[in-house]
């Protein structure tokens, strides 16, 4: 049987679109959970077939790892081996940019970090950092020993190459499954453009202030606001081996 599936990462990373492929995959046909609570997941029958499932959600007053919102004990107790974990990370800068709308909405994006309430008052720019930084430092380090990187450039890039390596990952016969991903794979691009495919439950944070979507942030931050943002991404950057600009956004 192929592996039971768990993708994390931080908000507005390709999470959503990641999701997908497994979506149209018929392995795992009606099994793939978009955000669900713990309360679904201890309903489902883990052995009837593989489940995949996109970043798994508590209440907001539940206890959480920092940077997850859930207990990882309690989510490795619920989903049974064999699982795959994967980690979806986007360029930080790319993903600050992406983020600003749903922060801007009262912090619309989950797990807030615990000291949000006073990043209100400095600019939006900054509380997205701040956001990207607390997913994707404490709440990475908290899985990096049991899940597997997967990177938003490399699934716009080359989709092709992305899914057959998560399949391989997965435990998946990439050949019987053709359909899907060749489906999955014709709505993956880097042009942002009337016209072009959004994850379907992620259009309400789409803005059309950019052409390509990786790289946004040369179209979207000033070199002032990328000066601002610096600090607060740079160790969280340098885990994942992204690299900032030094001074400026030129």
């Amino acid at each position: 049987m192929s592996a039971h599936v768990v993708i994390l990462g931080c908000g507005r990373s390709g999470t959503s679109i990641f999701g997908e492929l497994f979506e149209g995959l018929v392995s795992y046909r009606d099994r793939y959970l978009f955000e669900p609570t713990f309360e679904t997941l201890r309903e489902m029958d883990f052995s009837v077939g593989p489940v995949a499932i996109k970043v798994p959600r508590v209440g907001t007053t539940q206890l959480m790892t920092p940077g997850l919102p859930f207990l990882l004990s309690e989510l490795l107790a619920v989903v049974p081996r064999p699982r795959v974990l994967f980690w979806q990370i986007r360029h930080p800068l790319d993903a600050i940019c992406s983020l600003r709308p749903g922060i801007a909405a009262n912090w619309s994006h989950n797990p807030k970090p615990p000291d949000w309430q006073d990043w209100l008052s400095k600019p939006l720019i900054m509380q997205c950092a701040r956001h990207w930084q607390y997913i994707n430092e404490p709440g990475y380090s908290a899985v990096k020993e049991i899940a597997t990187v997967t990177r938003y450039e490399n699934l716009v890039s080359e989709p092709w190459l992305f899914a057959r390596q998560v399949c391989d990952l997965a435990g998946i016969d990439s050949f019987n499954e053709m359909p899907g991903i060749e489906s999955w794979v014709a709505r993956i691009g880097n042009a942002k453009a009337p016209g072009s495919y959004e994850a379907k439950h992620q259009v309400h944070w789409s803005r059309a202030d950019h052409v390509k979507r990786v790289t946004r942030w040369k179209e979207n931050l000033t070199a002032q606001d990328v000066g601002m943002v610096l600090p607060i991404i740079a160790n969280a950057a340098k885990l994942h081996g992204y690299e900032l600009p030094k001074r400026s956004a030129e």
